[in-house]
């Protein structure tokens, strides 16, 4: 039953990123059909992540009226109904009308499964959550890239994933029951129960008592590091198609198509992480992930020929892959399981705000410059990321040594 239920979650989360990477994608068609100005894709993709802000700070009250299983079933349906209606706007105005379910569903959908899985299910299995929204976001640049190398329809694509959407709508209706059978049957499995290792940290902080979690070192620099890392993701997939259409003069389908391999990059990675959690730590998984980001960020920037930028694209996406499970994983270790709810919550909307506000910002630089500034945008973000990352690792060493002499 266990294994089953975690199928239909895993699809969900693949319905959750298909929608994610196909504006990028289909912008530069896109623009020129409804005749829009090229920095009006970051205003939609700040409409859209909007929505999502404000539905994942919303969800928990609505997770506890309607359940999970209609939560997600919901959200999915609005986000297929969303879609569609992206495929017949005549105007930039209808777009952004349109966007605001889309991110209302994407938000809800998006906290009611991450609560699930970390309530119901071990560590790993975040990881590969993730990865299988990798999965739906590496498919949807390719259903687009089809459509536009044969049809020039960007209009056809996003039916088609709005299809898609509607089948896996229609999938969690008709197992809305198993949903409350599933969580009793997690709760009485042990081969189902979160057992990972942070659960059984005891920090200093949960022995010194409530404290304001903002006042608690570190955590205005994770706030920072979650911030970056999600302008770094949103951005690389919002604009990265136009940065090889404009200045490497590549086709918009195979632009399409390299994107598409960004995010098999992260697909391929999470998948892959999620087994390495079990040997190696969190710390270093991001640390490593940071650098592999890093790398592929400077190639980009290089007078390079067009085929180093795809190297360049897998490698961002290839050290994305850990970095944000694992943070989150690793809250409950830096700050305390008392604080690590409260501060999981700012953590998200960190991220969200990241994935809000830098794509536009590049966007709206870049209109007025010119699309090169992408892989200095990127390079800075990660930089950025770096630094605080390394200095909460510094903060937590001083901390734990301090815990340590105390003790003894």
């Amino acid at each position: 039953m266990a294994t089953i239920f975690l199928v239909i979650i895993y699809l969900s989360f693949i319905s959750l990123g298909l929608p994610d990477s196909l504006l990028g994608v289909a912008w530069p068609v896109m623009q020129l059909d409804i005749k829009a100005p090229f920095e009006a894709a970051g205003f939609v993709s700040m409409t859209i992540t909007a929505g999502t802000i404000i539905s994942s700070l919303a969800s928990g009250t609505v997770i506890n009226r309607l359940g999970t299983g209609k939560v997600t079933f919901i959200s999915c349906l609005m986000t297929a109904a969303s879609l569609i209606g992206f495929s017949f706007v005549p105007s930039l105005f209808w777009l952004i009308l349109l966007a605001i379910p889309l991110g209302l569903g994407a938000g809800s959908v998006d906290s009611a499964l991450n609560n699930y899985v970390a309530t119901h299910y071990k560590a790993h299995h975040m990881s590969w959550l993730h990865c299988f929204w990798g999965v739906g976001a590496t498919i949807g640049p390719i259903i687009m890239s089809q459509f536009i190398a044969k049809q020039n329809s960007w209009r056809s694509g996003y039916i088609t994933v709005s299809v898609l959407q509607f089948i896996v709508a229609a999938l969690l209706f008709f197992t809305l029951p198993l949903w409350n059978r599933s969580a009793r049957a997690a709760n009485n499995s042990p081969m189902d129960l979160n057992e990972d290792r942070d659960a059984k940290i005891t920090s200093p902080i949960d022995r010194a008592g409530k404290v304001n979690p903002l006042q608690i070192k570190g955590v205005k620099l994770a706030l920072a590091s979650f911030l970056f890392y999600c302008g770094t993701e949103a951005t690389m997939g919002l604009w990265g198609s136009s940065f090889l259409v404009n200045v490497k003069e590549l086709p918009a389908a195979l632009a399409a198509q390299w994107v598409s391999m960004y995010y098999a990059g992260i697909t391929i990675g999470r998948l892959i992480s999620g087994f390495i959690t079990m040997k190696v730590s969190n710390t270093v998984l991001i640390r490593m992930g940071q650098i592999i980001a890093l790398t592929g960020a400077a190639i980009l920037l290089l007078p390079l020929p067009a085929i180093f930028s795809l190297i360049g694209f897998i490698m961002v996406g290839l050290g994305c892959a850990p970095i944000f499970p694992c943070m989150l994983h690793e809250t409950p270790a830096r700050f305390g399981k008392e604080n690590s709810q409260k501060i999981m919550g700012y953590q998200m909307a960190a991220a969200y705000t990241g994935s809000t506000l830098l794509p536009p910002f590049l966007g709206l630089i870049a209109s007025h410059s010119a699309m090169t500034i992408l892989p200095f945008f990127v390079l800075a973000y990660i930089v950025a990321m770096l630094l605080g990352s390394e200095k909460i690792n510094l903060l937590m060493k001083v901390r734990n040594t301090a815990s340590y002499d105390t003790l003894n």
